[in-house]
């Protein structure tokens, strides 16, 4: 039997952690200028290596920080910086700049990680993790981890009829609102990343 509670759990903390909802017009503003067909594509790149890199660490996250003798708030502050540079893009509208057909992939970076799979999803999935002790556990686990990119995948899909209706001085609002709170989601990473190293020292 499926364990109810830790798939609820699962779903409900990485849901808050990845924002769906949050990624809306991020995914607009990066997606803009560009065909429907390479939006559509861009979606589902981005939660592919999303789940890939969630996975990834979910199995083996310690053992590559551990390896690379990387701890989490190193991650989380190189994280945080990668986030800045594209908001300071989307901000002063440097990527409005791009052709449509650029060939940035922006599926890989910055949407499948670090905006989604970055951090703190990633450690929370590892937490997740820890708790398997048995099929039920990883079944549970496992759920909760597909289901929360479903909904990323739905959200992101679907905000492409949004992207026709608001046109381009939608767009351009949309890109600044964006790209200030991308600015004060990759501060907030680094501040947090800061403040473990200083209590660490």
């Amino acid at each position: 039997m499926i364990t109810g509670a830790l798939f609820g759990e699962t779903f409900v903390t990485l849901f808050v952690i990845m924002d769906p909802i949050g990624t809306v017009p991020i995914f607009l503003s990066l997606t803009s200028g560009r065909s429907a067909a390479t939006a559509r594509r861009a979606a589902w790149q981005a939660v592919l290596v999303a789940f890939g890199v969630i996975a990834a660490f979910a199995f083996f996250g310690q053992a590559i920080l551990d390896y690379l003798g990387i701890s989490v708030a190193s991650l989380q502050c190189a994280g945080g910086l990668l986030l800045l540079l594209v908001a300071l893009e989307l901000l002063t509208g440097k990527s409005d700049d791009q052709p449509a057909s650029g060939d940035t992939n922006i599926a890989l970076v910055p949407l499948g990680t670090p905006l989604l799979a970055g951090p703190g999803a990633i450690v929370a999935t590892m937490v997740f993790s820890r708790r398997v002790h048995e099929f039920a556990d990883f079944t549970a686990v496992a759920l909760g981890v597909i289901a929360v990119h479903v909904a990323l995948w739905l959200v992101m899909r679907f905000s492409l009829p949004i992207l026709r209706l608001i046109r381009e001085g939608g767009v351009m609002l949309v890109t600044r609102i964006a790209g200030l709170l991308l600015a004060a989601i990759a501060v907030q990473m680094v501040e947090d990343a800061v403040r473990v190293f200083i209590e660490s020292a």
